[in-house]
C-alpha cells in the first residue's frame, strides 16, 4: 500500500511538472503575440500619418485596414526578399497599403476592354525575333533613350479612383507627339475623351486605348487643351462639337501584339515617339522604385492598366523601359515605373500603340 502511494505521488508530481512546461510555452506565446500587436498598432499608426488618413479606433474599419496593412507588411517582405540585385523592384509602404488587392483593383484598376481588332499601319512588315541580350535587341537603336530629356513630356497627372488611365495615356502620347512636330509641349484635354469617346469607352469605368484611337480617327475628333475643357476626375457630358479647334490624330496609328518582339517597341520608343500599353499592374500597389521584372504576370486576361511608355535604357544591369503612370508624383520614382524589357513583365507587350498627329 505504502508503495501504491508513492507511486501515486509521483505520479501526480510528474503531471504537475508537464503541465508547468506545456503552460510556460503557452504563456509566453501569449505575451509575444501581444507585444507582436502592439507593435503592428504602432506602424500602423504612423503609416496614417504619413498618408493623412484617419480611421476610428477599434472600428469594424480600422480592423478591416489594419489586417490589410499587416498583409501589405508580410506580402512586403516577402517580395523584397526575392530581389536579385540592388536595381531591382523595391516594395514598401505607399499610399495603397490599408487596401486589400482586391479593393486596390476594383478602385484604381479597370478589366482591361480588349481592342475588337489589332490593326498595323506601321510598314514595318516582318522582322525577326531578337536576342534577350541587351547588345543584341536591335542593334541600330541607341542604348539609352528618354522623351523626357527632350522637353517634350507634360506633367504626371493623378487620376485618383477614376478608371480612365486609357485616356491619361493616350492622350499623354498625343501631347508628345504634337511638340516632337511643332515644339511647343501643351496639355490636351483628358477630361474631354472622357466624356465624349465612344466605341465601347466607359469614361472612369474603364476603356482601351485603341477603341479610342479608332473613334478619334473615325469621327476626325480635334482634342482640345486642358485650360478649355478641364479635368474634372468624373463622367460628365460632353461638350465637343466637330469643329472645335484643337489636335487631330492621324489615321495611321498603330495597335499591335508584340509579344516576343519587343524590339518593335524600342525602334518605335527612339525613332517614332511614345507608345502607349496596356498592363497588369495589381502588384503595382507596393511599389516604391527599381526595375519590376518579377511577382507581375503578363497574361492578356490579367490586363487592367494603361500607362505611356517614353523612353528606356539598355545600358542598366537590368534593361527597362521607363513608363508614365497616372497615379500622381508620389507613386513609384516621381510617378514613373521602371518595367524589365523582353520579358513581357506585366503585360507590356500584349497590347502596344503608336500615334501621329495631323
Amino acid at each position: 500500500m505504502a508503495s501504491w502511494e508513492f507511486c501515486k505521488n509521483v505520479f501526480y508530481t510528474l503531471c504537475f511538472c508537464s503541465l508547468l512546461f506545456i503552460g510556460i510555452p503557452i504563456h509566453i506565446d501569449k505575451k509575444d503575440d501581444a507585444a507582436t500587436k502592439a507593435m503592428l498598432r504602432t506602424k500602423f499608426s504612423s503609416y496614417v500619418k504619413t498618408f493623412n488618413k484617419t480611421y476610428a479606433p477599434d472600428s469594424e474599419d480600422y480592423t478591416a485596414r489594419l489586417n490589410n496593412f499587416d498583409n501589405a507588411l508580410k506580402t512586403i517582405e516577402q517580395w523584397n526578399r526575392n530581389r536579385k540585385s540592388d536595381e531591382s523592384a523595391l516594395y514598401g509602404l505607399t499610399e495603397f497599403a490599408d487596401l486589400s488587392s482586391e479593393e486596390f483593383g476594383q478602385k484604381y484598376l479597370r478589366k482591361h476592354h480588349h481592342s475588337h481588332g489589332q490593326r498595323n499601319h506601321s510598314g514595318h512588315g516582318h522582322h525577326s525575333h531578337h536576342s534577350i541580350a541587351k547588345r543584341a535587341i536591335l542593334p541600330n537603336v541607341p542604348l539609352k533613350f528618354d522623351w523626357r530629356a527632350k522637353g517634350v513630356v507634360t506633367g504626371v497627372k493623378d487620376q485618383g479612383p477614376c478608371g480612365a488611365c486609357w485616356a491619361f495615356s493616350t492622350v499623354s502620347a498625343i501631347e508628345t507627339m504634337v511638340a516632337i512636330k511643332t515644339g511647343k509641349l501643351t496639355e490636351l484635354s483628358v477630361q474631354e475623351v472622357i466624356d465624349c469617346a465612344r466605341f465601347g469607352n466607359l469614361g472612369c469605368n474603364g476603356g482601351d486605348f485603341c477603341s479610342l484611337l479608332e473613334w478619334l480617327t473615325t469621327y476626325n475628333v480635334s482634342i482640345g487643351p486642358a485650360t478649355a475643357y478641364p479635368l474634372l476626375l468624373t463622367n460628365g457630358v460632353c461638350k465637343w462639337e466637330k469643329g472645335n479647334a484643337g489636335v487631330i490624330v492621324r489615321n495611321n496609328f498603330t495597335c499591335d501584339y508584340l509579344i516576343g518582339n519587343e524590339n518593335l517597341i524600342l525602334h518605335s520608343l527612339a525613332y517614332h515617339g511614345p507608345v502607349v500599353v496596356a498592363v497588369n499592374a495589381i502588384s503595382w500597389q507596393y511599389y516604391l522604385g527599381g526595375v519590376i521584372e518579377h511577382n507581375c504576370p503578363g497574361d492578356p486576361q490579367l490586363l487592367n492598366h494603361a500607362v505611356v511608355l517614353v523612353g528606356y535604357d539598355l545600358t542598366a544591369p537590368i534593361p527597362y523601359y521607363i513608363a508614365k503612370n497616372s497615379w500622381g508624383k508620389r507613386f513609384g520614382e516621381a510617378g514613373y515605373v521602371k518595367l524589365a524589357i523582353n520579358s513581357n513583365v506585366c503585360g507590356v507587350a500584349c497590347e502596344v500603340s503608336s500615334v501621329d498627329v495631323e
